[in-house]
């Protein structure tokens, strides 16, 4: 399939729609890069997975992935030598609890939805990695004391030299002798050093360091000489404190570099789960129901079952049957529905009609939800709708006049025909709006003819919108 003729039925517009139904960005980013498949096998797992999705959805509460986050970033940084933050590394353990959850509730039920507990069966649960993280970060992201026997003793040592500071500093203020030098009772900090306000002109009658003045000049704050110890100690200890947090936070960085593949496997799993549930949700939220894929071959070999009409090229044995099609992009409102159905003898067919009658948006409907399909998305039509899956689908509908490249209307048809009717063949669907327009009828309506007269001799299942009465005859 040819990007330029999904953006021109409006496929990319339909995925946006899409991507707002997935949870996390992995999921977004699989919704919105999602490309239609060729393989009627494949076509048909993907419907069966959303048709899975979608009854696990009214069964159940729908799948756990609120606290799933894309970590492959965060794994590439870890492989990398980084160490990662504690939220980062929550975030990771979050990922593969979700995945973990998933991954048994789907197991349990794989007879239930056999396609997706194949999906959520490459989940890796990653057991060890869950452990130490949780046993080293909190759920505040605050690194535990018990993460190692070294940690929690500089935390002793901290806490108990931080409260002598405290108590030396708090003996200095309630001193009757120090009281008039004093400009507050308070105990604050600068530059990371526990100091006091004392009164400008009083300097020097509290001996100690001073680290800054208040923005009026009037206060000093200085480190009384008698606590310099014991701030040099807490301060000291705050950086072992430090020093032990980033061995720590290496160590479990290292452990999720040894486990980056099985890592990177589950979000993979848990994005194509979460687009899949996304394609569940956007069905439900469209109305639409899974179309039935009919194979290639299934119609008659010749047209009317017989060579009794000597221009006629044999049927290429497609299947397009839309029943109550509707444009999705169009408010529920406002779309009037179209049924579509070709008979076992005919392989084009011209639509006819005035302007604004609904010619172009007929033509990108059967385009765009053959391409929907494609992608494993349900379409919003009513039952009995079925199709067969093309190897291509090409269109030539709009103006693409480009004044860049010095195209008129007429030329640019010419040249997008140009770059896709010579492949079109038996497994190709072509969608030709007002075909020849844009120059001298005659000429234009000429020139639609002996296309569609070659369409037909290359077998190729066509939908050609026409004002031309010629044509029309």
């Amino acid at each position: 399939m040819e990007p330029k003729h999904a953006t021109t039925l409006e496929l990319p517009k339909v995925l946006d729609r899409l991507a707002g139904y997935a949870s996390f960005s992995a999921g977004v980013g699989l919704c919105r890069t999602l490309k239609p498949s060729t393989f009627p096998v494949e076509v048909k797992r993907r419907l069966v997975a959303t048709t899975e999705a979608r009854l696990f959805m009214s069964k159940y509460a729908g799948p756990g992935l609120g606290g799933v986050h894309d970590v492959r970033p965060l794994v590439q940084s870890a492989l990398r030598g980084s160490a990662l933050l504690p939220q980062e590394l929550l975030d990771i353990r979050g990922t593969l609890v979700a995945g973990r959850e998933l991954h048994r509730t789907l197991s349990r039920m794989s007879s239930q939805f056999p396609l997706l507990s194949v999906i959520a069966a490459r989940i890796v649960e990653s057991a060890g990695v869950v452990i130490e993280i949780g046993r080293c970060i909190d759920d505040k992201g605050a690194v535990r004391d018990e993460a190692s026997a070294e940690l929690s003793s500089v935390r002793r040592e901290l806490r108990a030299a931080h409260d002598r500071l405290q108590d030396k500093l708090a003996r200095i203020l309630t001193s009757p002798r120090n009281a008039p030098y004093l400009q507050e009772a308070i105990i604050t900090m600068r530059d990371g050093r526990y100091v006091i306000p004392i009164k400008a002109d009083c300097k020097g009658r509290i001996p100690g360091v001073v680290h800054d003045q208040s923005q009026s000049g009037v206060t000093l704050f200085i480190e009384p000489l008698t606590t310099v110890e014991l701030n040099n100690r807490w301060r000291e200890m705050q950086l072992r404190e430090e020093n032990e947090i980033r061995r720590i936070l290496l160590s479990l960085s290292s452990l999720v570099a040894q486990n980056s593949t099985a890592i990177a496997a589950t979000v993979e799993a848990l994005a194509e789960l979460d687009m899949v549930f996304a394609c569940a949700k956007y069905a439900d939220t469209t109305g639409a129901i899974e179309p039935r894929i009919v194979e290639f071959g299934g119609r008659k070999s010749e047209v009317g079952g017989g060579k009794s009409d000597a221009g006629a090229a044999a049927h290429p044995g497609s299947t397009i049957r839309l029943v109550q099609a509707r444009h999705p992009l169009i408010e529920p409102e406002r779309v009037v529905p179209i049924d579509v159905e070709m008979s076992d003898e005919t392989f084009i067919v011209v639509i006819t009609g005035p302007n604004t009658g609904g010619k172009t948006v007929a033509l990108k409907t059967i385009g765009l939800l053959c391409l929907m399909t494609y992608c494993g998305l349900h379409i919003p039509v009513s039952a009995g709708s079925e199709l067969c899956v093309f190897d291509h689908v090409y269109a030539d509908i709009g103006d693409e006049q480009s004044i860049e490249q010095s195209l008129s209307t007429f030329s640019s048809h010419l040249s997008n025909l140009n770059g896709f009717l010579g492949k079109a063949e038996r497994k190709s669907l072509v969608l030709l709006d007002e075909l020849g327009a844009g120059t001298d009828p005659a000429e234009g309506s000429a020139l639609a003819r002996a296309i569609l007269d070659f369409l037909r001799a290359r077998q190729v299942t066509t939908f050609v919108a026409t004002l031309y009465p010629e044509l029309k005859i």
